[in-house]
Protein backbone atom coordinates (compact mmCIF):
# COMPACT_ATOMS: atom_id res chain seq x y z
CA UNK A 1 0.00 0.00 0.00
CA UNK A 2 1.54 3.29 -1.09
CA UNK A 3 1.82 6.49 0.86
CA UNK A 4 -0.63 9.22 -0.11
CA UNK A 5 0.55 12.79 -0.59
CA UNK A 6 -1.18 15.98 -1.64
CA UNK A 7 -0.45 16.57 -5.34
CA UNK A 8 0.32 20.23 -4.63
CA UNK A 9 3.30 19.06 -2.57
CA UNK A 10 4.91 17.57 -5.68
CA UNK A 11 4.36 20.69 -7.76
CA UNK A 12 5.44 23.37 -5.30
CA UNK A 13 8.39 25.29 -6.60
CA UNK A 14 8.34 23.72 -10.07
CA UNK A 15 4.97 24.43 -11.68
CA UNK A 16 2.93 25.96 -8.85
CA UNK A 17 3.49 28.40 -6.02
CA UNK A 18 2.34 28.46 -2.42
CA UNK A 19 -1.12 29.87 -1.75
CA UNK A 20 0.01 31.74 1.37
CA UNK A 21 3.08 33.92 1.78
CA UNK A 22 3.87 34.80 5.39
CA UNK A 23 6.18 33.98 8.24
CA UNK A 24 5.30 33.21 11.85
CA UNK A 25 7.08 31.93 14.89
CA UNK A 26 6.38 28.24 15.57
CA UNK A 27 4.09 29.02 18.52
CA UNK A 28 1.97 31.40 16.36
CA UNK A 29 1.90 29.27 13.22
CA UNK A 30 -1.41 27.51 13.97
CA UNK A 31 -3.14 30.86 14.58
CA UNK A 32 -1.95 32.14 11.20
CA UNK A 33 -3.13 28.96 9.50
CA UNK A 34 -6.57 29.23 11.11
CA UNK A 35 -6.75 32.88 10.07
CA UNK A 36 -6.00 31.88 6.46
CA UNK A 37 -8.76 29.27 6.58
CA UNK A 38 -11.23 31.84 7.96
CA UNK A 39 -10.35 34.28 5.17
CA UNK A 40 -10.79 31.66 2.45
CA UNK A 41 -14.08 30.40 3.89
CA UNK A 42 -15.44 33.92 4.27
CA UNK A 43 -14.65 34.76 0.64
CA UNK A 44 -16.19 31.53 -0.65
CA UNK A 45 -19.31 32.01 1.48
CA UNK A 46 -19.68 35.61 0.29
CA UNK A 47 -19.50 34.56 -3.35
CA UNK A 48 -21.91 31.64 -2.82
CA UNK A 49 -24.38 33.93 -1.05
CA UNK A 50 -24.25 36.60 -3.74
CA UNK A 51 -24.33 34.09 -6.59
CA UNK A 52 -27.74 32.92 -5.39
CA UNK A 53 -29.01 36.52 -5.39
CA UNK A 54 -27.89 37.15 -8.96
CA UNK A 55 -28.77 33.73 -10.40
CA UNK A 56 -31.69 35.15 -12.40
CA UNK A 57 -29.36 35.95 -15.31
CA UNK A 58 -29.02 33.38 -18.08
CA UNK A 59 -25.78 33.82 -19.95
CA UNK A 60 -23.27 31.39 -21.38
CA UNK A 61 -20.42 32.89 -19.37
CA UNK A 62 -22.58 32.98 -16.25
CA UNK A 63 -22.35 29.20 -16.05
CA UNK A 64 -18.99 29.46 -14.37
CA UNK A 65 -19.15 33.12 -13.51
CA UNK A 66 -17.80 33.30 -9.99
CA UNK A 67 -15.60 30.25 -9.73
CA UNK A 68 -12.52 30.97 -7.65
CA UNK A 69 -9.47 29.15 -8.93
CA UNK A 70 -7.37 30.01 -5.88
CA UNK A 71 -6.86 32.65 -3.21
CA UNK A 72 -3.41 34.01 -2.38
CA UNK A 73 -2.80 35.48 1.06
CA UNK A 74 0.27 37.63 1.69
CA UNK A 75 0.78 38.82 5.25
CA UNK A 76 3.08 41.59 6.31
CA UNK A 77 3.49 43.26 9.69
CA UNK A 78 0.67 45.78 9.22
CA UNK A 79 -1.27 44.56 6.16
CA UNK A 80 -2.90 41.46 4.79
CA UNK A 81 -3.03 41.29 1.00
CA UNK A 82 -5.68 38.94 -0.39
CA UNK A 83 -5.53 38.21 -4.12
CA UNK A 84 -8.55 36.38 -5.51
CA UNK A 85 -7.96 34.59 -8.80
CA UNK A 86 -11.35 34.23 -10.43
CA UNK A 87 -12.53 32.96 -13.80
CA UNK A 88 -15.11 35.55 -14.81
CA UNK A 89 -15.30 38.40 -12.25
CA UNK A 90 -18.87 39.52 -13.00
CA UNK A 91 -20.10 39.55 -9.41
CA UNK A 92 -17.17 41.36 -7.85
CA UNK A 93 -17.19 44.16 -10.44
CA UNK A 94 -20.41 45.56 -8.98
CA UNK A 95 -20.19 48.81 -7.06
CA UNK A 96 -19.47 48.28 -3.40
CA UNK A 97 -18.98 44.52 -3.67
CA UNK A 98 -15.30 44.60 -2.76
CA UNK A 99 -15.93 47.04 0.10
CA UNK A 100 -18.69 44.80 1.46
CA UNK A 101 -16.41 41.77 1.20
CA UNK A 102 -13.65 43.71 2.93
CA UNK A 103 -15.99 44.59 5.82
CA UNK A 104 -17.05 40.95 6.17
CA UNK A 105 -13.42 39.83 6.22
CA UNK A 106 -12.46 42.49 8.76
CA UNK A 107 -15.21 41.23 11.08
CA UNK A 108 -14.19 37.61 10.56
CA UNK A 109 -10.47 38.11 11.10
CA UNK A 110 -10.77 40.56 14.05
CA UNK A 111 -7.41 42.15 13.31
CA UNK A 112 -7.50 45.70 14.63
CA UNK A 113 -3.88 46.58 13.92
CA UNK A 114 -3.77 45.11 10.39
CA UNK A 115 -5.20 46.62 7.22
CA UNK A 116 -6.86 44.40 4.66
CA UNK A 117 -6.28 44.84 0.91
CA UNK A 118 -8.32 42.80 -1.56
CA UNK A 119 -7.31 42.51 -5.20
CA UNK A 120 -9.11 40.57 -7.89
CA UNK A 121 -7.25 39.03 -10.79
CA UNK A 122 -9.00 37.55 -13.78
CA UNK A 123 -7.55 34.23 -14.89
CA UNK A 124 -6.09 34.67 -18.38
CA UNK A 125 -7.27 31.33 -19.76
CA UNK A 126 -10.18 30.27 -17.57
CA UNK A 127 -10.87 26.97 -19.29
CA UNK A 128 -7.40 25.73 -18.35
CA UNK A 129 -8.57 25.58 -14.72
CA UNK A 130 -10.22 22.32 -13.59
CA UNK A 131 -12.49 24.10 -11.07
CA UNK A 132 -14.04 26.22 -13.81
CA UNK A 133 -14.52 23.24 -16.13
CA UNK A 134 -16.17 21.21 -13.36
CA UNK A 135 -18.52 24.11 -12.57
CA UNK A 136 -19.30 24.49 -16.28
CA UNK A 137 -20.23 20.80 -16.62
CA UNK A 138 -22.33 20.92 -13.43
CA UNK A 139 -24.18 23.98 -14.72
CA UNK A 140 -24.88 22.25 -18.04
CA UNK A 141 -26.23 19.18 -16.24
CA UNK A 142 -28.46 21.33 -14.03
CA UNK A 143 -29.90 22.90 -17.17
CA UNK A 144 -30.86 19.44 -18.47
CA UNK A 145 -28.24 19.32 -21.24
CA UNK A 146 -27.26 15.83 -22.31
CA UNK A 147 -24.23 14.67 -20.32
CA UNK A 148 -22.48 13.55 -23.51
CA UNK A 149 -22.91 17.02 -25.03
CA UNK A 150 -21.66 18.66 -21.83
CA UNK A 151 -18.57 16.45 -21.76
CA UNK A 152 -17.83 17.01 -25.46
CA UNK A 153 -18.24 20.77 -25.07
CA UNK A 154 -15.85 20.77 -22.08
CA UNK A 155 -13.29 18.79 -24.08
CA UNK A 156 -13.71 21.23 -26.97
CA UNK A 157 -13.16 24.20 -24.64
CA UNK A 158 -9.96 22.66 -23.30
CA UNK A 159 -8.68 21.98 -26.81
CA UNK A 160 -9.21 25.65 -27.62
CA UNK A 161 -7.22 26.50 -24.49
CA UNK A 162 -4.37 24.36 -25.85
CA UNK A 163 -4.29 21.70 -23.14
CA UNK A 164 -2.54 18.42 -23.91
CA UNK A 165 -5.02 16.15 -22.18
CA UNK A 166 -8.18 15.97 -20.11
CA UNK A 167 -10.02 13.25 -18.23
CA UNK A 168 -13.68 13.72 -17.31
CA UNK A 169 -15.64 11.42 -15.02
CA UNK A 170 -19.35 11.87 -14.47
CA UNK A 171 -21.26 9.57 -12.15
CA UNK A 172 -24.75 9.28 -10.76
CA UNK A 173 -28.20 9.08 -12.23
CA UNK A 174 -27.85 10.48 -15.74
CA UNK A 175 -30.43 10.26 -18.54
CA UNK A 176 -32.68 8.15 -16.29
CA UNK A 177 -30.06 5.43 -15.90
CA UNK A 178 -27.60 4.63 -13.17
CA UNK A 179 -24.14 5.43 -14.58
Amino acid sequence: MGQKINPLGFRLGTTQNHHSFWFAQPKNYSEGLQEDKKIRNCIKNYIQKNRKKGSNRKMESDSSSEVITHIEIQKEIDTIHVIIHIGFPNLLKKKGAIEELEKDLQKEVNSVNQRLNIAIEKVKEPYRQPNILAEYIAFQLKNRVSFRKAMKKAIELTKKADIKGIKIQIAGRLAGKEI
